[in-house]
């Protein structure tokens, strides 16, 4: 029986970079019959060896590809050159290029992952090598892969993916395009789904903006084996959601607040809550990852003030339909066998 089957419920919970994935979600998700997935995209190779300690139960782990494609020096200077005024207007000086892994600590980051043994290791952003796939096979552990078009599914399953992560232009968080500058795939996820299970041969989980048990039942009904949720849970008891985003998400239908896919969140494409920087700066040059570590003094003082312009907040579409409460109660709203 494989993963996917042996699930008491086809709703798995994503990962989510930069705070939301915790082990204790990762860990509820396992007790409930889901599967839960660790984020060590961005995470420090320390903060990731604790995380995978603190787990419990049959889990996954996504890891962010090294990124080939270094941003250029004049596109990186006019973002901190864009930044200027605003830091001055907080007393903060001129903004600061930062120093940057492009490799998101991958090699060790893999091998300290493979060595935990989980269930799955997922990869966005791009693809394993024909090494890290027979490394994967050899540990009896699942290599899920990321794809965001017809073409990277079909490249995906003919180097050896066990289950393709379809993910469409409605998810919340960073596009898993494999290059820094491609411009995303805008095929609504029930049509990408539609061609993509018609022509592979591996189990397709689907992804982007699945928030309601009637969205999960549209998607499997399409063929989907499964679908990734993570927008849907960051307002878990157990998600590591800042306190700021919680609110800003509680709050954004009132606001009149929707989401985005810009390169104005990070530097690469992403889906957010539609703040002024993100909607004036979505076609801001791919400077990916030097815009984060780069506006983040902004976004804290901006922020103590309660100015929501420079918020980071990533999520998908169906923002208006985020539950509250514990990973099991909304497991259990989201399953539609229930």
């Amino acid at each position: 029986m494989g993963i996917l089957d042996s699930l008491s419920t086809p709703v798995i919970i994503a990962p989510m970079a930069g705070g939301p994935s915790t082990p204790a979600m990762v860990t509820a998700a396992a007790e409930a019959g889901s599967l839960g997935f660790l984020a060590g995209g961005t995470s420090s190779v320390t903060q990731f060896r604790t995380e995978l300690a603190q787990v419990s139960g049959r889990f996954g782990v996504n890891l962010f590809r090294p990124q080939e494609q270094k941003p250029t020096p004049s596109d990186v200077d006019e973002v901190a050159g864009l930044l200027t005024q605003a830091f001055r207007g907080y007393g903060l000086g001129d903004p600061s290029v930062p120093t940057v892994d492009l490799s998101n600590g991958w090699e060790e980051k893999f091998r300290l992952a493979v060595a935990a043994r989980p269930a799955v290791i997922s990869c966005t952003f791009g693809i394993f090598t024909p090494d890290e796939f027979a490394t994967l096979h050899q540990a009896g552990i699942q290599a899920w892969v990321t794809v965001t078009n017809e073409a990277d599914a079909h490249a995906a399953e003919r180097a050896g993916a066990d289950v393709l992560v379809v993910q469409g232009p409605e998810a919340g968080g960073h596009r898993s395009t494999w290059s820094l500058t491609e411009e995303p795939d805008t095929t609504p996820l029930e049509e990408l789904v539609r061609a993509v299970v018609d022509k592979v041969r591996v189990p397709v989980v689907a992804a982007g903006g699945v928030t309601t048990r009637a969205d999960v039942r549209r998607i499997l009904d399409l063929g989907a084996d499964a679908v990734a949720c993570g927008s849907a849970f960051l307002l878990a008891d157990e998600a590591g959601t800042s306190a700021a985003n919680r609110e800003l998400l509680l709050s954004a239908t009132d606001r009149g607040l929707d989401t985005i896919c810009s390169r104005g969140f990070s530097g690469r494409y992403a889906r957010g809550v539609a703040t002024r920087f993100v909607k004036e700066n979505d076609s801001l040059p791919p400077v990916y990852p030097y815009l984060n570590p780069m506006i983040s003094p902004l976004r804290a003082a901006a922020g103590a003030t309660r100015n929501w312009d420079y918020a980071y907040c990533l999520v998908g579409a169906g923002i208006d339909n985020i539950n509250q409460g514990s990973v099991k109660r909304i497991l259990s709203t989201m399953n539609p066998s229930v």
